[in-house]
């Protein structure tokens, strides 16, 4: 995959914070911050898709226990 890099600004505590944990766990910055970012947009996939379940129909347990055939008990 092709890497392009992008430039973007940030307090300076936070930037400080993350040089130190980089530092100190021997994690290559760009990495953390590539992972960081797909962890977030998977974190806002992931809240669309529960949107879009709450609008979904439901259904009584005991019609889905009586459709798999065991009557109510569990």
């Amino acid at each position: 995959m092709a890497k392009v890099q992008i430039n973007v600004r940030v307090d300076a505590a936070l930037k400080k914070a993350l040089d130190r944990y980089c530092r100190s766990h021997g994690v290559i910055m760009s990495h953390f911050v590539q992972e960081a970012l797909l962890d977030r947009l998977e974190e806002l996939e992931d809240i669309e898709d529960l949107k879009r379940i709450r609008h979904e129909p439901t259904r009584p347990l005991a019609e889905v226990l009586t459709d798999i055939g065991l009557d109510g008990r569990v």
